[in-house]
């Protein structure tokens, strides 16, 4: 299982607001940003309007787990910042992941598989 790089500071997540694309699905707001160390970063926010702390930890559970699931489809060089929203709370990781997956692969953020091999 490949290790999650996070990301921590507050700058980095300003960054990845003010000047990445956001992409939206009814679980989650992607920003995405390129950086130069040519691996993915992934951070999680997950306000108050999601609920109290059991609540948000579990949309962070969840949003992890899905994007586990996506990280092998996924090019390389980016910082990705998932905000979560509130219709997270019912959603299974399952369910999640195919979002992201299909959200990542409209926004072009994912490999092209070769059908000949």
């Amino acid at each position: 299982m490949e290790k999650i790089i996070k990301i921590k500071e507050n700058r980095e997540f300003r960054r990845a607001y003010s000047r990445g694309k956001s992409f939206v699905c009814p679980f989650v707001v992607v920003y995405a940003f390129k950086n130069r160390s040519g691996v993915n970063r992934l951070g999680i926010t997950a306000g108050k309007k999601i609920g109290k702390a059991v609540e948000r930890n579990r949309a962070k559970r969840v949003i992890r787990a899905a994007y586990r699931q996506c990280l092998p489809q996924l090019v390389s060089g980016y910082d990705f910042v998932i905000v979560a929203r509130t219709r997270i709370l019912t959603a299974k990781s399952t369910a999640v992941a195919a979002a992201l997956l299909k959200l990542l692969k409209g926004a072009g953020f994912c490999k092209e598989l070769n059908v000949n091999e």
